[in-house]
């Protein structure tokens, strides 16, 4: 039985869909005026996984992550660099979809822009005035009545009174209530601007995901999901929107990825610990990347420190090391582990417990190598198939191991003459020479293994 912690209730609920066999899922997508940053590589990853799992469990998933790429920040960049938004977005989608590639994280199901979605905005906006949910202001912009919607707040248990008690909002004399939020901005000179029934102007951030989960899923669908950053306001509000607009319930399960840190503190540019996707694969294999996003459960915070990384990469090496050397023979995903695999992801997909099963696995596959070579096949095959759901252990176990080479590194053919020179000096007793190269391959970042089949050897991260 699939449960799934719902952001709504604050607790684990059996998961039953609209639909027996298929899932609707929408995911609020990235903003794209800048590359994206290792916390956008967390719910990319967590989603990919979720997505992933519920496919290998039979369901049909219809995946919508969107694009927003009209903004304040996209407008104001865009003017910074002296080019259009058009083109500003277009290149960071691309850097986008170039980052989610070496990450290995699956395209969508569907990738919907908020500018493809202007019209559907703009009847949902007047299908809300003309509900008496939305009002035309004097200043051009189109606002939110919250105080008509009786459950605003129930996502993250806010009240109102609380709300409008703590509120720290721009006196606008504009509003009816300071807590009313924008569905429709009044363009500015020279903006980017769409033509309306109240003016030239632009949607606001909310309103963009209400049309376009209503355009590509419908009015009520199974799962959202999205960041730590995204439950109030923009949840809360994309539910008022919705359920006003609709007058019909939004979303039945709502789910949130937890935040990365940095070396224990939130990740900021203020700080100086605020690292992009790309910086990151700079440095590092992206598997390694994508193992440590994945071994934490979904919804935890994930330390990202030189410590975790390390971490993740000798996760990682033990369970490709399990493989060298094993034929991968054609195997069902049945049986005591895929069981156990499954049981984990079931609860809350916690991937930490199913990458337990994993490791479980990988030794006991190493144990069947000295005695069983077939179970050992057997079992590695299904490693691999189980490791795909969580989108590891994909590569070549060998290329893997050896990584690769940085500048000013080693290529593979010296080290393989090194290795060779090596093992030639051990032959002919010359153990000092043995030592030296041992030595200053070690100095070069690369680890010696010796066994009774040979000599392998890998790259330090």
């Amino acid at each position: 039985m699939l449960q799934i912690h719902n952001t709504l209730t604050n607790q684990k609920q059996e998961f039953v869909p609209i639909k027996a066999g298929k899932i609707g899922i929408y995911v609020c997508g990235m903003t794209v005026y800048d590359y994206c940053h290792i916390g956008h590589a967390r719910v990319m990853v967590s989603f990919d996984v979720i997505t992933r799992y519920l496919r290998h469990r039979g369901f049909t998933v219809e995946y919508v992550r969107n694009i927003t790429d009209v903004d304040d920040k996209i407008i104001k960049r865009a003017a910074d660099n002296d080019e259009s938004p058009e083109q500003l977005t277009e290149r960071f989608i691309k850097a986008m979809h170039e980052d989610e590639r070496a990450l290995n994280v699956l395209p969508p199901s569907q990738e919907p822009r908020a500018t493809a979605h202007m019209q559907a905005i703009i009847d949902m906006v007047q299908t809300l005035i003309d509900k008496g949910f939305a009002y035309a202001a004097s200043n051009g912009d189109v606002y939110y009545r919250v105080e008509k919607f009786d459950n605003y707040g129930a996502l993250t248990n806010r009240k109102l009174d609380e709300m409008r008690a703590g509120a720290r909002i721009e006196v606008d004399e504009s509003k009816e209530n300071p807590l009313d939020f924008v569905l429709w901005k009044a363009a500015k000179a020279g903006e980017i601007a769409w033509t309306s029934p109240w003016g030239e102007g632009r949607p606001g951030w909310h309103i963009e995901c209400s049309a376009m989960t209503k355009c590509c899923l419908g009015d009520h669908f199974d799962i959202h999901g999205g960041g730590p950053d995204l439950p109030f306001p923009h949840h809360e509000n994309e539910i008022a929107q919705s359920e006003a607009a609709n007058g019909t319930r939004f979303v039945n399960y709502w789910m949130h990825a937890g935040a990365v840190r940095v070396n224990k503190e939130k990740m900021s540019k203020s700080l100086g610990n605020f690292f992009t996707i790309r910086e990151v694969l700079a440095k590092y294999p992206a598997e390694v990347i994508r193992y440590l996003l994945t071994a934490s459960h979904y919804r935890s915070q994930i330390d990202y420190s030189e410590d975790s990384l390390v971490e993740a990469q000798n996760g990682l090496e033990r369970l490709y090391t399990c493989l060298l050397e094993v034929p991968l023979a054609t195997a069902a995903l049945q049986g005591e582990y895929v069981e156990r695999f499954n049981l984990a992801m079931d609860d809350d997909f916690n991937t930490r417990e199913a990458l337990a099963v994993l490791f479980e696995m990988a030794r006991e596959i190493n144990r069947r190598k000295r005695e069983d070579t077939n179970a050992a096949a057997t079992l590695a095959a299904q490693l691999k198939n189980l490791a795909a759901i969580l989108g590891l252990l994909q590569q070549d176990p060998s290329d893997f191991l050896r990584g690769k080479a940085g500048e000013g590194d080693l290529s593979e053919a010296q080290i393989e003459a090194l290795v060779a020179q090596r093992q030639q000096a051990k032959t002919d007793r010359d153990f000092a020479l043995a030592d030296q190269v041992r030595e200053q391959l070690k100095a070069a970042g690369v680890v010696l293994e010796d066994s009774r089949s040979g000599t392998r050897w890998r790259r330090e991260l």
